[in-house]
């Protein structure tokens, strides 16, 4: 049975009349949660062809990301992994939906899980799991399709999160993810928080491709462009003694459900050297990227630092 809209739980403040927008928004995506799946695809895909040409300072972003990241493509390839881009963005939007209110029982049918027995493996160390993951557009679907085998093998699942400015989107994300997954959400800022879920041995969704502050990020290569990285990861290996076990979502090709890719612990690859650690998760990465490359989430902008800004438009020259 699917969750109830999320009106009734939330607190007297947020039902101000200047929140009512965000309540209807969050009303549709309830809405569209209920559908049958491969409608609920088709919608989203329409919402990415709008976005397509309504957010052009996006569209822009993601096409510089394309041309930087394959160069040895031609133009029409390109063009086709941008629209395909836009799509699965659309399609991202309708599968957080799904995520936060769709039935358990249908969202178990469309995992279709590759590497079990790398989770089964790192669970036997008895530790905390670090669930090493990217941006790519199914990652809320992903986190809650990852509960059952975990839970399974004795885990409580939490993922980390950067607060959306808009409260009544941060209550529900925040009161949705935890009663699908299991533990309380940490902010991206919440280090203790991190380490306390870790260390009582608890699985954490981990994004390893955001953007680093200054004194937490290195230089190094990711589609053979420097890109600011995060070297967390391996500070919290090495404090927390957890399992780095790398977990990707991808849409499957034949359009029936999710491959939940599971690869071998990278723990004991984890050394002294940061910056080499932080190559190594992005050549990971950049693999799985390969795979499905319409499905990375390429409207960030991943390689801009200081002195250097590929997404600033160029002048117009005087005639």
């Amino acid at each position: 049975m699917a969750d109830p809209a999320p009106e009734k739980d939330a607190p007297s403040s947020l039902r101000a009349p200047r929140y009512w927008g965000s309540w209807v928004l969050m009303g549709l995506g309830w809405l569209l949660s209920q559908l049958p799946y491969r409608l609920q695809m088709g919608i989203g895909r329409f919402f990415g062809n709008l976005a397509y040409h309504v957010i052009g300072e996006r569209r822009r972003v993601a096409d510089v990301n394309l041309r930087l990241c394959f160069p040895e493509l031609g133009e029409r390839e390109r063009y086709q992994i941008l629209r395909d881009h836009f799509r699965s963005v659309g399609m991202g939007a309708i599968e957080t939906a799904i995520c936060w209110w769709g039935p358990t029982d249908k969202i178990q049918s469309l995992a279709h899980i590759e590497g079990l027995e790398h989770l089964e493996a790192a669970a036997e160390r008895g530790r905390g799991i670090i669930l090493l993951s990217a941006h790519f557009t199914s990652l809320e679907l992903g986190v809650r399709m990852a509960k059952g085998p975990l839970r399974e093998l004795g885990y409580v699942t939490t993922a980390m999160y950067k607060a959306p400015h808009d409260p009544v989107v941060d209550h529900v994300m925040r009161t949705r993810r935890e009663a699908h997954i299991g533990g309380s959400s940490i902010r991206d800022d919440d280090v203790k928080g991190l380490l306390k879920a870790l260390r009582r041995k608890d699985a954490v969704w981990y994004a390893a491709d955001q953007k680093p502050p200054k004194r937490l990020g290195v230089v190094v290569d990711f589609f053979g462009q420097p890109a600011r990285t995060h070297v967390a990861l391996s500070r919290l290996a090495r404090m927390t003694k957890a399992s780095v076990v790398p977990f990707f979502t991808l849409r499957r090709e034949d359009g029936n459900g999710y491959r939940l890719i599971i690869k071998p612990s990278i723990s004991d690859s984890l050394g002294e050297d940061e910056t080499a650690d932080a190559q190594r998760i992005n050549a990971m990465i950049e693999s799985v990227v390969r795979e499905a490359p319409a499905q990375y989430f390429w409207l960030h902008q991943r390689f801009k630092r200081s002195g250097y800004n590929p997404y600033k438009p160029a002048a117009k020259t005087e005639v």
